[in-house]
């Protein structure tokens, strides 16, 4: 994803569809045709084998069989239903890169290229993850999804609170201001030049989210 040129520089992008035929029980039906259309599916054909079994043949993208259509599958057909595909052509389709900033800085082992229509969402869960995983710091940590320079959702990690004033004592107001503003300004500091190492997890997270 890293070497995608800007989207303004692109005439055009293809990806690789596979027509997928899959059998199962007519009782399936509704939940294995949502998931279809929720991979993007394309509907070819509908068969009905007898009166409890059903043949869809339909086409897709590629990439959305290749990391967890398979569970799935067996899921919503609770293991009944069959599959099989083949490769088929290239076809045009409206696809961004998905950048993930953490304090301010483009990790790009988290980028993916994907559906422009999915990017939001996708983004949003990103986000939403990548907060829970990545450890608080002693600066507050920005984390946001963009396409090219629009930021699309941004959650915040609220930093390390310390109380530096626990060891005034009394009524010493002034000098409780003055420690406040130079913990202030050092985060300011830390925040600038700061930099957020992110946990393994993080990594294997964006593999699961759909």
């Amino acid at each position: 994803p890293s070497e995608l040129p800007p989207e303004n520089h692109i005439a055009c992008i293809k990806e690789p569809f596979v027509r997928a035929t899959i059998i199962t029980p007519s009782e399936f039906l509704g939940n294995l045709m949502q998931l279809l259309n929720n991979k993007r599916g394309i509907q070819e054909k509908m068969e009905y084998l007898n009166q409890s079994r059903v043949m869809l043949t339909y086409s897709l993208p590629s990439n959305e069989i290749v990391m967890d259509f398979y569970d799935k599958l067996k899921s919503c057909t609770k293991g009944y239903a069959s599959f099989d595909y083949e490769p088929i052509e290239n076809r045009e389709a409206h696809l961004v890169k998905l950048d993930v900033r953490v304090a301010g800085d483009v990790v790009d082992a988290l980028s993916i290229i994907i559906d422009k229509n999915k990017a939001y969402e996708k983004g949003r869960a990103l986000v939403e993850t990548m907060k829970e995983l990545i450890p608080r710091q002693l600066f507050e940590v920005a984390i946001q999804a963009s396409i090219g320079n629009k930021i699309i959702a941004r959650e915040t990690i609220k930093s390390v609170g310390k109380n530096v004033t626990a060891k005034c004592y009394g009524g010493d107001i002034t000098r409780k201001r003055k420690l406040l503003e130079k913990q202030k300004e050092g985060k300011k500091r830390m925040k600038a030049i700061g930099k957020v190492e992110l946990p393994q997890e993080a990594f294997l997270a964006i593999l699961k989210i759909d």
